[in-house]
């Protein structure tokens, strides 16, 4: 897997001081939910045996990594979670470890990790293409143990419908890996200052706001582009733009496939599929508090959950009218992962790939 080179890194690698983040984020998690030692070396077993079960049905519905070795899982606590985020994080933005000012690494960095610090709390399991071991599937056993009780299901079958996204995620990208190069290359165009006349950005800001209160047409609701992404298109280039619906479509695909891959190999491989699946949805679309549904917004908890159903419709439509084969041409290069006018028109994408 090829990251960024030096020329190419992202400048706000080297505005964040990581081990700060990682530091001032550990501090910040939230206190795990309590549990007998007997029930922390059960859980962490019995996910590291889900992760390698899941595999295979995974492999056989996808089509994808056939052969290759089944790689472990590591089971980790939020703290670690909070770790591990932060050095990926620090790969992909092709900082060093060393920020470029003092104060403004450790301001930056304490933000960053109050940040992973509250999602933390709420991350099941997470497949890390840039972990300097090439890939790397996380599973963060106290949130699975915090959440089976929430809804009251079979820890054994919630602990493997888990593993059964997050080990697709971890077929997706092992199988194409190109897909982790593709990333690194949209997010160093995202996150590059480059030489942007701020009159520029503020006329953008400002058109943004008068297209709001005038409710122009010309530019139609777009789930992706409402709210705090909104503001954020608005600011940037041209370049930025293309790269963030890159990484967008791409999110939608990725999760949108684990979801179809999900619901396929489920009920042959978890006895209470069903009851853990309708739960979770209830559990997903409960009204927050204030507070955390502002959070949320911020933080693109809502735009995951378009994600989730966007890019499960995508999938479920292509792979119904060609099959998961004909489907598999999305994973070959960049240019046929589906255009943003695609996700929601799947035949488009059809009509011009297939």
């Amino acid at each position: 897997m090829r990251l960024v080179s030096p020329a190419e890194a992202p400048t706000v690698g080297r505005t964040v001081d990581w081990g700060f983040a990682a530091t001032v984020g550990t501090k910040l998690v939230r206190p795990a939910p309590l549990v007998t030692d007997y029930t922390r070396e059960q859980a962490i077993e019995q996910l590291a045996e889900s992760s390698r079960r899941a595999e295979l049905p995974v492999r056989d519905v996808t089509g994808l990594n056939e052969g290759a070795a089944v790689a472990e899982a590591r089971i980790i606590d939020r703290g670690e979670w909070v770790r591990a985020a932060t050095e990926s994080m620090r790969a992909m933005t092709g900082g060093d470890g060393k920020s470029s000012g003092f104060i403004t690494g450790r301001v930056t960095g304490a933000q960053t990790g109050a940040v992973l610090a509250y999602i933390s709390s709420g991350i099941l399991g997470q497949y890390d293409p840039f972990a300097s071991s090439g890939g790397e599937l996380l599973l963060v056993y106290p949130n699975v143990i915090a959440v089976e009780r929430q809804l009251r299901v079979s820890p054994a079958d919630f602990r493997l419908w888990v593993c059964l996204h997050e080990v697709t995620h971890r077929v997706q990208f092992k199988a194409n890996p190109w897909l982790a190069e593709h990333m690194s290359k949209c997010l160093a165009v995202l996150t590059d200052d480059g030489d942007q006349d701020p009159a520029q950005v503020v006329e953008r800001l400002f058109a943004l706001v008068r297209s709001r209160r005038n409710g122009s047409e010309d530019d139609p609701p777009d789930p992706n582009s409402e709210g705090v992404l909104g503001i954020l298109r608005a600011i940037q280039s041209e370049p930025q733009r293309k790269a963030l619906d890159q990484l967008l479509v791409l999110g939608t695909l990725l999760e949108g496939h684990a979801d179809h891959v999900m619901d396929a190999v489920g009920p042959a491989v978890v006895p209470s599929v069903e009851t853990i699946r309708r739960r979770f949805n209830e559990r997903r679309m409960s009204k927050q508090p204030p507070l955390q549904r502002v959070l949320r917004t911020l933080l693109g908890f809502d735009a995951k959950m378009s994600q989730y159903t966007r890019g499960k419709a995508f999938v479920d439509h292509v792979v119904s009218d060609v099959g998961m084969a004909r489907f598999n041409a999305v994973w070959s290069s960049p240019e046929t992962l589906p255009l943003p006018s695609e996700i929601d028109e799947p035949q488009r994408w059809i009509d011009r790939v297939l």
